[in-house]
């Protein structure tokens, strides 16, 4: 018979082996799923006990992967969650003798490919260089922060971690940490660094990071992720749009091989800019 979760997770069979894989999962050194996770897959199959049992099924042997379409139609953009969840169930359902067959095994769920994030317009890109390079009243951090994600695409982790010996400064060179070829810094960029070098000397610190703070300054610990992410927030921004916009601009410009190996990336998040 078409059954749904109660209230209980122990009085429904399916829910407690998804709840026994995350143990076991924990127990193993892997990443469980939150419960909140698990919670969503037994939603899934109870929304679908409903749907089934609206169109006359009685038992769940008779479902066929034409059910599960209707029922995943509903809603195309939870298709992927969704049909994760049912996977699962059918899966259990087929070990136990529920089903014959599993109506789920062959059905896919596309993902779309390519970048779908924010960047920025070409405008927007001169005034924040602009902004970063000429302007005015702006700390060096913001500037060095902005100038490094926008023009050279620049970790939030490659900045907390720069170093001093990161640097050459007869070749006007970095190596950003975990990329494995020196980079040549434009004007505006190295002016920026410089300045944040000015800053770090007025610290009177020994800590080896490019940015120190004042929490820093006394410590060898690096800039927190918050500081980098709130330096560029002043021109109403984030790294990872600057960053963003610029691996779409060298995804177009560049072999993946030669983006993978310039940034220190994956060939999967590379060939998701292009």
């Amino acid at each position: 018979m078409l059954t749904k979760p109660r209230a209980r997770v122990s009085s429904w069979p399916f829910a407690e082996v998804l709840v026994a894989r995350r143990e076991s999962a924990g127990r193993l050194g892997l990443r469980p799923n939150q419960l909140g996770s698990v919670e969503i897959r037994l939603d899934t199959v109870r929304d679908l006990a409903l749907h089934l049992h609206a169109k006359g099924h009685t038992t769940w042997a008779g479902v066929h992967a034409t059910d599960l379409e209707a029922f995943l139609a509903r809603n195309p953009a939870r298709r992927a969650s969704w049909l994760a969840g049912l996977r699962q169930f059918f899966a259990h359902a087929h070990r136990i003798g529920l089903v014959l067959h599993d109506p789920a095994a062959a059905m896919e769920a596309p993902q779309p490919r390519g970048f779908s994030g924010s960047a920025l317009t070409l405008d927007q890109q001169r005034a924040l260089y602009h902004r970063w390079s000429a302007g005015a009243n702006v700390l060096p951090h913001e500037a060095l922060i902005g100038l490094a994600a926008l023009l050279h695409a620049a970790t939030t982790t490659e900045l907390r971690h720069l170093t001093l010996t990161d640097i050459a400064t007869a070749s006007r060179t970095v190596r950003f940490p975990g990329r494995s070829v020196d980079l040549a810094l434009d004007d505006a960029t190295w002016r920026a660094l410089e300045a944040c070098l000015a800053h770090r000397r007025a610290l009177h610190t020994d800590n080896p990071h490019v940015l120190v703070t004042r929490l820093t300054r006394v410590t060898t610990n690096s800039a927190g992720a918050a500081h980098i992410r709130d330096s560029p927030a002043q021109a109403g921004l984030l790294p990872r749009i600057l960053r963003s916009t610029r691996l779409l601009t060298l995804a177009g410009e560049l072999d993946v091989k030669q983006l993978t190996v310039a940034l220190g990336m994956s060939y999967g998040g590379t060939a998701h800019y292009r």
